[in-house]
C-alpha cells in the first residue's frame, strides 16, 4: 500500500458562530479521519467578514492554513497579519504588488507535506489577473517540493470551478471550491486523479442564510435597501471533505463529504 496523506477541509468560517462550529466539529472529524492536515476558508472569520491577527492566531491552535478570497481585505489590521503569517493565505492571482503569499507548503511531525493554493475567480467578482495561468505557475513551483497540492478555488460560478477543476486534473490533488457557503454535491475523483468538489460549504450558524441573520437577509431581499448583515446565531452547522491522497504520486485515493450539524 502507498504511503497516504490524509487532508480535511473546512467550507468558509462565518464569524464566531463558525469559529465555535470549528471548535466542536473537528475534533470529532479528527477522531474520525485522523486527517495528517486541516485546511480552512478563514475569510470571514471576523464578525462574518474579513479575519484579525486575534482570530488568526486562535484558528491557527485548531489548523494548519488558512485560505481566502475577496473577504480577507476588509479587516485593515489583516494586511500586516498577513505579512508575517505565512500560513494566512491571499488568493495568488491578486497584483503581486499586494501583501501576502498565495501558495504555502506545510509540513508535518513525520515527512509528509503538503501545498496549498489559494485563487480567486473572476466571473461576477473582481477582473484579477488570469486564475488559470496563475495556477499553472504556482503549481509548477508547488510540485518541486511536494506532488500533494490542495487548491481552494475562491469563486462565484460554478462553470468556473469546475473549468479550473478539469484545467488541473492530474497536476494538483484537489481542486475544492468556496465563496457560496453552500455544500454542492457534486464531489467526485476527475479521470486524472484531482479530486473535486465545487463548493465545501462553510462551518456558521444553521438557522441563516449562508451564515447570516436571516431577518437581514429577507430584508433586504423584500425591499432593495442596503443592509448591514451580521452573523446569525442559533444551531451548529459545518461542513467539510476530506480527501485521502497518495503520498508518492499525489493522486487523490478517495474522497469524503462531511456536513455536521447540532442544536443548543
Amino acid at each position: 500500500m502507498p504511503a497516504k496523506t490524509g487532508v480535511l477541509f473546512i467550507g468558509d468560517i462565518m464569524g464566531r458562530p463558525g469559529r465555535h462550529a470549528l471548535r466542536v466539529a473537528l475534533p470529532k472529524l479528527r477522531a474520525k479521519y485522523a486527517p495528517h492536515f486541516v485546511v480552512a476558508n478563514g475569510e470571514n472569520s471576523a464578525g462574518g467578514i474579513g479575519i484579525t491577527e486575534e482570530i488568526g492566531r486562535d484558528l491557527f491552535a485548531l489548523v494548519d492554513v488558512l485560505t481566502s478570497g475577496n473577504h480577507v481585505w476588509d479587516k485593515k489590521e489583516a494586511v500586516p497579519y498577513m505579512e508575517k503569517e505565512p500560513r494566512l493565505l491571499r488568493p495568488a492571482n491578486y497584483p503581486a504588488v499586494n501583501p501576502g503569499r498565495g501558495t504555502y507548503v506545510a509540513e508535518g511531525p513525520d515527512g509528509r507535506k503538503l501545498g496549498v493554493l489559494s485563487l480567486q475567480g473572476r466571473v461576477f467578482m473582481e477582473p484579477l489577473d488570469c486564475p488559470f495561468r496563475t495556477a499553472d505557475a504556482a503549481v509548477a513551483a508547488l510540485r518541486k517540493q511536494t506532488p500533494c497540492i490542495l487548491v481552494d478555488v475562491h469563486a462565484e460560478a460554478t462553470s468556473e470551478k469546475q473549468a479550473l477543476g478539469w484545467h488541473l486534473d492530474g497536476k494538483v490533488s484537489a481542486v475544492i471550491g468556496t465563496h457560496t457557503h453552500v455544500p454542492t454535491a457534486d464531489g467526485h475523483i476527475l479521470p486524472g486523479g484531482t479530486a473535486y468538489l465545487s463548493d465545501a460549504g462553510m462551518a456558521g450558524a444553521r438557522h441563516s442564510v449562508i451564515g447570516m441573520r436571516r431577518e437581514q437577509a429577507l430584508e433586504k431581499f423584500l425591499t432593495g435597501r442596503p443592509v448591514r448583515f451580521e452573523p446569525a446565531a442559533g444551531g451548529i452547522f459545518l461542513s467539510a471533505v476530506y480527501v485521502e491522497i497518495d503520498s508518492e504520486t499525489g493522486r487523490a485515493l478517495s474522497m469524503a463529504q462531511e456536513i455536521f450539524t447540532e442544536e443548543e
